[in-house]
């Protein structure tokens, strides 16, 4: 294999592949970087058999072939070559020599032999616009748990219909449900998986680098979900296993509301929860007559109480939450105002975007009540 690429093209798409190929692995080959030359561009993939991409770019193609280089080493180096046209021959006993002026280097690279075959990405299911997609996880990606024994919750419930897309992912201390109004002509029939958060995180990569226009090739098969954008592919092997009734944990009716102001919410519960537990990060939040008092208390070392005018004119109400939780939500949301929906002490609060910009999806955060 010999071919010569722009430095800045194979390191744009080498960067991609840095989330996803192993670093620490009992496999060496999963280490490496699948490099193919073939026609007028090279085909670069990488996986760790949960997630891999597929991505290519333009270069000039002496010699087909194929082979694989250390992922994270050949980035490292490429990243420093000058903005140039690199040389990669690939020798018979698997070292790769890289030209770039009067740099070189050689690498030593293992056969392509053992690398992982990636499944065929099927016909293609919906195309998703990718600013869309990317919000809704941004929107939800956070309520995730963290604990690897939950594995049915290490990820978000993709939801597909034939005029909506839906996204909700929870811990069990908060849930997450966003939903957007979108034509999804080709799902004749709803369609449901559980997507890694892992992949979730790279589906946000691939979209900062594109049009927020730009839109997904989406489909799925019984193991993977399939992600093409462009030249480029991510694939992800689906989380087994079924995710919680969610329809059962939101809240049917809230007797009572206050809108505020999201930046002031955001800003109050911020510095409140400097002076918060710094395990269960708890915060008093207390609707009264015409305002919200919000409280926290290190008895030994301060205490710190904000107050919000609300309109508001039922009997007071006291309830305890993660500040964590609350600012998630806030940083996540971008309408100016935010809905407080809550019942009790005892009962799960929410909160809604409010205003217009809102209409056009419906975005709920669930979290439960801590005792303080």
């Amino acid at each position: 294999m010999e071919f010569t690429v722009s430095k800045t093209d194979l390191v744009r798409e080498l960067s991609l592949s840095q989330g996803v190929v192993e670093k620490k692995t009992t496999i060496p080959i999963l280490s490496n970087v699948l490099v193919e030359a073939i026609g007028d561009r090279i085909n670069l993939t990488a996986t760790d058999l949960e997630l891999g991409i597929r991505s290519s770019c333009p270069a000039r193609v002496k010699k087909p072939g194929a082979g694989t280089i250390p992922a994270k080493r050949l980035l490292d180096y490429v990243r420093l070559l000058p903005d140039a046209d690199l040389e990669v021959k690939l020798q018979e006993n698997q070292w790769a020599s890289l030209v770039c002026g009067r740099s070189r280097t050689r690498i030593a690279g293992m056969s392509r032999e053992s690398f992982p075959e990636l499944p065929q990405m099927p016909d293609v299911l919906a195309q998703i616009p990718v600013g869309l997609l990317a919000s809704m996880i941004s929107k939800t990606i956070f309520a995730i748990s963290m604990e690897e024994s939950r594995f049915t919750l290490n990820g978000s419930l993709l939801l597909l219909k034939n005029n909506s897309l839906g996204m909700v992912a929870t811990d069990g201390h908060r849930l997450a449900m966003v939903e957007n109004t979108v034509d999804l002509p080709g799902v004749t029939t709803p369609f449901r998986a559980l997507l890694p958060r892992k992949a979730m995180g790279e589906i946000l990569k691939l979209a900062q680098d594109s049009s927020p226009e730009a839109t997904i090739q989406f489909s799925g098969d019984e193991n993977h979900l399939f992600f093409q954008l462009g030249d480029r592919l991510l694939l992800s092997r689906k989380l087994t296993g079924n995710f919680p009734d969610f329809e059962r944990v939101l809240p049917k009716d809230h007797p009572h509301s206050v809108v505020l102001d999201r930046e002031e919410l955001r800003k109050s519960v911020e510095r409140v929860a400097q002076f918060s537990d710094e395990r269960s990060r708890a915060v008093r939040m207390r609707v009264q007559d015409g305002e919200l008092h919000i409280h926290s208390s290190l008895s030994e070392t301060g205490e710190s109480e904000e107050s919000l005018p609300v309109e508001y004119d039922g009997s007071p109400v006291e309830i305890g939450f993660n500040a964590g939780y609350m600012l998630d939500f806030l940083r996540a949301t971008t309408e100016a105002q935010v809905a407080f929906h809550f019942k009790d002490a005892h009962s799960a609060g929410e909160l809604r975007p409010s205003g217009d910009g809102a209409a056009n999806y419906k975005y709920r955060y669930v979290v439960m009540p801590m005792r303080i």
